[in-house]
Parts: C-alpha cells; structure tokens; sequence
C-alpha cells in the first residue's frame, strides 16, 4: 500500500480529471506587466512551480474590472488583449501534464491604489483596513460587475484554463458582499447573512450561464470571518449548499480576512501544518462536491493524514511551493528529510507584496527571479573565497559552487548560521536551526570546503589568491554608553539563546525589537516572572499586524509581562534601574538581571583591510547593513550569480 494512497488518488471534476489531490493555490506575484497582462516573469514563475507535480495549479488572482485590480503588478481578465498571455501560462502548466484553473475576483475596497484614485467600490461606504470609505454601488454598479465576471470567465476558457475559480474570501468584493462588517445595504443586496449571499450566488449562476454545465467552477470562500462582529462556520454552514445549486463544482476553504488579527490569512509558526483542516471538514458534511483544505500545510505525511480522516478532498500546499518546489517528489521518493520546509516569515511572498514589490521566498532566491536564475554551470571555474557562514555566506557557497565554482568558506564559530542559529532557540523557531542545517549540508555535498573555526585575515587571503571574495561576516551586538552598561548582572540576549547564562526573576530587557521580544518570549518559557521590556520607541517595532508579532504580544501579555514605550534608560545598578518614560523620570526596581537586545551595526574589518590592499570584494548581508534573512539570501545568490 503506498503511504499517499489518497493523495495520489486521482479525481474527476465535472471535465477536468486531475492526477494527483495536492493543489497550488493562487499566490500573488505582483510580477505581471505595467498594463496588467502576463509578463516573462510570470510565465518563467510558473514554469518552475508547475514542475512542483501539483495535480491542480490554481493561478493568481486576474481582475474582471479595471477598477477591481488590487494594484500595479497584479494580473487583468477584464479584456479579450489579456487571453494571449494567459494562454501562455496554460501552456507552461500543460506540458506538465497538469490541470490549471485561473482565479478572477474584484477587490473592492480593499486597495489603497483603487480608494486613492476615487474609484474603489464596496456593498455600502464603509471604510476597510485603509481607513478611507469607498463609493457605494448601485444597482448599475452591481449589475455590470456580475456580467465582468462571466465575461471573464469566458476569456478564461477561452485562454485554455481547465476551469476557474471565483475569489470570495479574504476580504474582497463577494465577500465584502457577505460580510454585515462591510454590506449595510437597505436593498436586496443586504440583509441577514443569507440574503447577503444573493450578490455572490447572482455572480456564479452568471459564470455558469457563460461557461455552460461541464466547465469547473471552483469559489474560495473563507469559512469564518475571524473578525469581531463577524460571520462564523455555522452562518457558512447554513448557505454553502446555495453555491452548490447555483452552479459551484468545488470549495476552496480558507479563513479569514486582511483585517483579521493574528495574519490569520497568511499563518505564521506558531500553527501546527493544517490546523484549519476542520473548517474544510465541516463544510464537507453539507456539501457532495470536492472540497479543499488548507492552513500551512508543509509536507505530504500532514496531507495524506487529512484526506484518510476524511477532513477534505484535496490539501493546497501555498508558500511551502515557494520555499521548495520539490517537497513533492521529495515525498514520493522517500526523501522528506530533503525537503527545505518553508519557516512561514512571510518576508519575501506577503510582506514584499504590501509594499508594491515582485514576490521573493526568503530561503529560496529562484522564487521570482527564474528569469536570472542561472540553472548552467559556468564556463570558467574561479575560485571563491567566502568569510562568514551565516545565511548570506551560506547561500553564496552553495550558489558558487551549484556554478561549478572551488569555494571555500571559513567561519570563525565552531558551527554554521550565525545569529540565525541563535534565533532558532527562541519559542516556535526551531524550523530555522532546520534550515540552517539543511543548507549547510547541501553546501556541502555542492563541493564546498567549510572550515569552522578559522578566521580570515589579509595575510590569510593573499595566501589563498582567490578570484573572489565574499564578505558575510554579520553583524555584532552595541551597547550605548549607559551609566553601569558594563555591570556583572547586564548580559548580552544571545548570552541568553545561547544558554550561557543563568536565568532569574525580575529581569529587564533593553530593547523592544524582535530579539528583545523573542529574548522575552524564551524566558517565559523558561517560567521566568516579572519581565519588562523597554524601549524608546512611541510604538513597539514588532508590529502586531504582523502574525508572529501578535503573537508574540499576546503571549507575553497573557504571561503577565510589561512592556514600557518611550523609555529611556538613564542609569543601570544593583537591584534597580533609573529610567525616564514619557517625560518623567521614574525608578524601577526591584532588577536582579538586565538584558540588553538593542541593535547591531555591521562587521567589517575585513573590507577595509581588503580596499587598502585594492582586492575587489562583495559585502553581503548584515555585514553590509543589518536587516533580514530575505536581503541576506538574496545578496548572497546575487553575490555568486555575478561570478565571472
């Protein structure tokens, strides 16, 4: 009996039959053209995603109106100019053997590029997440909107797609429709959450009339709004038949919305690999139609486990596509250990996108940049001399050597990761120490020479003559020149993750950043009371927008820690601290321990060292300016790819 039995089980919806029960759900990429059509970028991203061996690949979001694309980047189907370049997506996804089904929506209020250019829409004129109230649609409105999205669908078949699948969650315009926190409309378009439905069911009873009774109809709903005032399972459960009767093939379940605390749409470490499968489970026990589950779903042995329960029909595998296409064939051939499992930072596929940029995977530098991902190796071998095995240099090595260059990497710590290593001692994080050895151990079989222990100095350099240098020596901890900064009981937050100090009550951390706050979240799990932490900042710089931010807000909040804003620390001593907050300057005490985590500047002797003896060098990562894994990985592939 295989081990994946229900996964590779095949399954036929309505005309399209799929190989396989593993689903590439649609992730933006913000990589189409300036006028929204497929770009290079997108055909070549997913060219490589679609070698994943997903059965069915379901492409980013394509807006059906122009006033309903989210923003520049993002892909259009509210025009018969956009079929070529979707075609060529099918394409890519076919010569896979694989099925493809496009995903249409309408943003509705949600897009801060819409609202500022006076043309976002929405159910009522209530403001979203952008605190700018949209224009309320009329029936006119309504009516056009409904007949784009059959139109759409039209363009979708007629492109080739397999099928298609209508957006109603997360926010966006069907569901803004469904939702009482976004639709007060007084018409028949409002009402209780059932007649709030009539604006969707309208919507797909359209695509159905255009598409014609064989072609699969997909619609991603999120089952529960996750949100206060929000609707619940039990309110989806009581209308999801309706969609089945107007027309629907199958049900994508997610949950949530952008507004929803926690990032619950984009989950973050701290959930378990399918800890949402239930919401997919009871959709399943009123519908007759294949259902999809999904929520952080990173390996195989978690999806199979879901669909023998009986949970789900089809597990969707979103960000772990970024982090490693492979993870499916890696499963097939009892190779799991290979897999490098995505750590859920949202650095590169969620973050980026908030801020307009094209989509990265902060462990994997191919993910949106297949167009100068160099796959041959190159003409002439160089050698290559890289100082410093944190991720940035980590990454070089492997690159340089995947390129069939001789690389050695030195590293002056007894083992490989640098600060990531030490992170990876914080609550949750363990999956990064997991990376950091999986990358090592592929360095190592790519032919790199890593030598712990050891230093790089000029003299060391000249002797080995290499062709290039790659400067990746981090960054070092600094402490401001505070009265008793140098005090027995003050110690360092890596002295903490590293397990090289004792641990006691009444501790103190200096700075409110993400390592003072994962510092204090280690200490709660080391059952450590009275813990404060101080910063001079007016907000705490671990935003709780974020999903592990809140997380970790909540978590030292229900612990019973403090945290103190605008606060500065005038003077350390025994027992007690003299601060100055808002203004005034107060004492705290009693402080047996004071930890200091507030901030790092770059080390870089070695390139100053290097100028003077005029040998050109790449500064990569935190030695250039510190930041985030993503910039350290992606600096350090750039760094290797540029080898001549």
């Amino acid at each position: 009996m295989n081990r994946f039995e229900h996964l590779l089980k095949p399954l036929r919806i309505k005309s399209m039959e799929l190989s396989n029960r593993v689903v590439l759900p649609p992730i933006t990429t913000m990589l189409a053209n300036g006028d929204h059509s497929v770009s290079d970028a997108n055909t070549a991203y997913m060219k490589r995603v679609a070698g994943s061996g997903a059965g069915l690949i379901i492409t980013e979001v394509a807006a059906v109106h122009p006033d309903g694309i989210e923003g520049p980047g993002m892909l259009g189907i509210y025009d018969d100019r956009f079929i070529s370049g979707l075609s060529s997506v099918v394409s890519e996804v076919h010569k896979q053997k694989h099925k493809v089904m496009v995903q249409i929506y309408h943003v509705g209020r949600e897009s801060q590029y819409q609202l500022e250019r006076g043309r976002a829409a929405a159910p009522s004129a209530l403001a979203g997440i952008f605190k700018i109230a949209p224009r309320e649609m009329n029936r006119e409105d309504i009516g056009e909107v409904i007949h784009c999205f059959g139109q759409a669908a039209i363009r979708a078949r007629a492109a080739g797609f397999d099928g298609v699948e209508l957006h109603a969650a997360h926010g966006y315009l069907l569901m803004q429709f469904l939702s009482e926190l976004s639709n007060h409309r007084l018409d028949e378009y409002g009402g209780n959450f059932r007649e709030r439905s009539r604006f969707i069911l309208e919507v797909i009873r359209e695509v159905r009339s255009q598409v014609g009774p064989d072609y699969p109809i997909s619609i991603r709903i999120s089952a529960e709004e996750y949100a206060v005032g929000g609707y619940t399972i039990e309110d989806m459960l009581g209308i999801v038949h309706l969609f089945v009767e107007a027309g629907i093939d199958m049900i994508h379940t997610s949950f949530g919305t952008q507004a929803s605390p926690g990032g619950m749409v984009c989950p973050t470490i701290e959930y378990q690999p399918g800890f949402n499968a239930q919401l997919a489970a009871q959709i399943k026990t009123v519908v007759d139609i294949p259902v999809i589950a999904v929520g952080r779903f990173t390996n195989l042995s978690a999806a199979e486990k879901t669909l023998a329960r009986g949970d789900a029909d089809l597990v969707a595998f979103g960000r772990q596509h970024l982090a490693d296409p492979k993870f499916f064939w890696n499963a097939l051939e009892g190779k799991e250990e290979a897999t490098v499992e995505c750590l859920a930072c949202n650095q590169g596929c969620i973050e980026r996108l908030y801020k307009g940029k094209g989509i990265r995977c902060a462990i994997n530098p191919e993910t949106g940049q297949e167009l100068i991902y160099p796959e041959r190796r190159s003409g002439k071998i160089r050698k290559v001399l890289v100082v410093g095995a944190g991720p940035a240099g980590l990454t070089a090595a492997f690159q340089a050597a995947r390129l069939g260059h001789q690389v050695v990497l030195l590293e002056k710590e007894g083992n490989s990761g640098g600060q990531v290593r030490l992170a990876a001692r914080a609550p949750y994080k363990d999956v990064y120490g997991r990376w950091i050895d999986k990358l090592t151990k592929t360095a190592i079989r790519a032919g790199v020479d890593i030598r712990l222990g050891q230093t790089a100095d000029i003299d060391f350099i000249k002797k080995e003559a290499a062709d290039v240098v790659i400067i990746a020596t981090g960054a070092r901890n600094i402490r401001p020149a505070i009265p008793g900064i140098n005090s027995p009981h003050v110690i360092d937050a890596w002295q903490v993750l590293q397990g090289a100090a004792e641990l006691t009550d009444h501790t103190v951390i200096i700075g409110g950043g993400l390592v003072g706050m994962e510092t204090a979240d280690y200490l709660r799990e080391k059952r450590i009371s009275n813990v404060v932490v101080v910063d001079t900042l007016l907000r705490s710089p671990v935003k709780k927008s974020n999903g592990h931010g809140y997380m970790l807000h909540r978590r030292l909040n229900e612990a019973g820690y403090q945290l103190w804003l605008e606060t500065r620390i005038i003077k350390i001593e025994t027992e007690q601290l003299t601060v100055e907050k808002a203004g005034e300057e107060k004492l705290l005490r009693p402080v047996r321990q004071v930890i200091f985590a507030a901030g790092s500047s770059p080390f870089n002797k070695l390139g100053y060292a290097l100028e003077k003896e005029n040998i050109p060098y790449h500064l990569i990562g935190d030695a250039c300016r510190p930041r985030s894994i993503l910039e350290a990985v992606e600096e350090g592939a750039h760094a290797a790819w540029s080898i001549q």
